[in-house]
């Protein structure tokens, strides 16, 4: 979110917009039960859904299981650091779980913390555990804002039916300018003591012969500016990003979704978890709904109907639900191919101890500004963030987010037992992800005389390779979906997020998937809508 001012600010406008539909306890007599539409999510694909539907004058209710981030907590801040994480930290859980479990093989990373409606979800699958965000903005909340398009010939390649052309010239500028992409100013980059960690990761990548690259972000790097000359409430400075941004990140609350509730068309209700999706017989799709508190009890149940449905709960969300509606034989005619194609962006972790003469300073940023770009190596593509290790001691540590090539795909099986749907990868699936990172950081390590860490991510791992930040498919464009996103087997019911993109994007994909809703959601509206 923004300092005491820019917060203040923005929490007025957005509570101006959201007035309408709150509190809902008290106006459930008189609420709206029919839209024409209904967007499932606030993620990067609900956000665009609802703010073109909206423009386009079709009434259109957002539904959204986490909270609106706009009330400060104890300490005046809307967020929790990562260093002093409290409820605001995690989706109902009584512990953290951060992707880092260990530091000298002390657990000393995780802690309890109170049993609330926090903003960073762990799933954990056997094999594979994903991260998502919870509230109204979804992964844009807690994500490293690292904005960057897919190299031309790999989109190509993973979406062969997409017309590149016109993804690349129109969507993706689109994208761009509507989440306000910038580049971190180069007297940032190359002066601050906050990005120390990065020249270290580029000079040692590039001693081993590896090209680096600036990647552009959503973090507004003016208030960056203000914030190293003291003027602003540190928040990339100040150890936020997993947990939520109180500084200058433009996450969606500030972006697409204002800009949605702006149109006076676009309805919003939160802390409301969806039960079931059936079709009822006039063809209308109906939602059973369970309005929760911060604590998670029931406080209300509700029914709302729409003639279109649109799934954009991310890649997991709506592939769980439209399995457990296919399965549970309320959506009985959903394709096999619903729930398959599932990937984890080839994600793996792993982190490398420098040279004493080598320190990654005492100050990090939380907003990641370079990459490693090897994506072109025919053999072994990698493309690995240099990101922060916020700990406000040195450590002498790169840690690195990778990016790899993987084949592999998991699959969604409905469990009875559990009334949901489960991920099924296997260990062996995260292998080939393993080896590439290996490839390229054998190298770096062999070029710097430095060798991996292995008290970090539990077990005497060098790589952590059982989690994902970049959850892909579930609902692949072109097999469980036409080329726009609209569902074989019904009318009017559509996928518009991560879950349609077939599992790799070579890059951090949220710009790809904004320029893909961009892109369908312009087609439903002229040819499902308008006409």
């Amino acid at each position: 979110m923004g300092s005491a001012s820019v917060m203040g600010l923005t929490t007025i406008s957005l509570a101006n917009c959201f007035n309408p539909t709150l509190p809902q306890k008290e106006k459930n007599r008189n609420e709206t039960t029919h839209f024409t539409s209904i967007v499932i999510g606030t993620g990067y694909g609900g956000a665009v859904s609802a703010l073109r539907l909206g423009e386009a004058g079709v009434d259109t209710l957002m539904l959204e299981m986490g909270q609106l981030w706009d009330k400060p907590g104890p300490d005046g801040k809307v967020f929790c650091k990562m260093t002093k994480p409290d409820g605001r930290a995690m989706w109902f859980k009584n512990r953290t779980e951060a992707p880092l479990s260990s530091f000298l093989w002390i657990d000393a990373i995780n802690r309890p913390i109170d049993y609330y409606a926090g903003v960073l979800d762990r799933i954990n699958y056997p094999n594979m555990s994903v991260y998502v965000g919870r509230g109204v903005g979804g992964g844009s909340l807690v994500n490293g804002g690292m904005a960057v398009t897919p190299p031309m010939n790999y989109f190509q390649e993973i979406l062969p039916e997409v017309n590149t052309h016109e993804m690349y010239n129109k969507y993706f500028p689109r994208a761009n300018q509507k989440l306000q992409v910038n580049t971190i100013p180069n007297t940032l980059l190359e002066n601050s003591p906050y990005y120390r960690f990065t020249r270290v990761g580029r000079q040692q990548a590039e001693k081993a012969g590896f090209k680096t690259v600036t990647v552009p972000n959503i973090y507004d790097y003016n208030y960056m500016q203000q914030e190293e000359a003291g003027k602003v409430h540190k928040s990339a400075f100040g150890k936020e990003v997993i947990y939520g941004n109180n500084g200058g990140k433009r996450s969606l609350d500030k972006t697409y979704l204002a800009d949605a509730l702006g149109t006076g068309k676009v309805t919003l209700k939160y802390l409301h978890r969806v039960d079931a999706i059936t079709q009822n017989s006039q063809g209308l799709y109906q939602i059973d709904v369970s309005e929760i508190n911060t604590s998670g009890a029931t406080v209300a149940k509700k029914t709302f109907t729409c003639k279109h449905l649109f799934m954009c709960a991310g890649s997991v969300g709506s592939t769980e639900m439209l399995v457990r509606a296919r399965e549970t034989g309320k959506l009985p005619s959903l394709p096999s191919e619903v729930g398959t194609h599932w990937g984890n962006n080839g994600n793996v972790m792993t982190a490398r101890a420098n040279h004493m003469w080598h320190p990654t300073g005492t100050k990090q940023s939380t907003i990641p500004a370079m990459g490693i770009n090897d994506w072109d190596n025919a053999s072994n593509p990698v493309f690995a963030e240099i990101a922060p290790l916020p700990t406000g001691f040195e450590t002498w540590i790169s840690l690195y987010l990778a990016i790899t090539k993987n084949p592999e795909r998991g699959h969604f099986e409905y469990d009875a037992t559990k009334q949901q749907a489960v991920l099924r990868w296997g260990a062996h699936q995260s292998q080939p992800s393993i080896n590439s990172a290996k490839a390229m950081f054998d190298k770096i390590n062999k070029a710097n005389t430095t060798i991996y860490r292995y008290d970090l991510f539990g077990n005497n791992k060098a790589f952590a390779d059982d989690f994902t930040y970049h959850p892909l498919g579930g609902c692949v464009l072109g097999k469980a979906t036409d080329l726009y996103g609209r569902i074989k087997g019904y009318s009017n019911l559509y996928v518009n997020d991560g879950a349609l993109v077939p599992g790799n994007t070579g890059v951090n994909p949220f710009i790809t998937i904004t320029a893909m809703a961009e892109r369908n959601i312009e087609k439903i509206i002229q040819e499902d809508m308008l006409k």
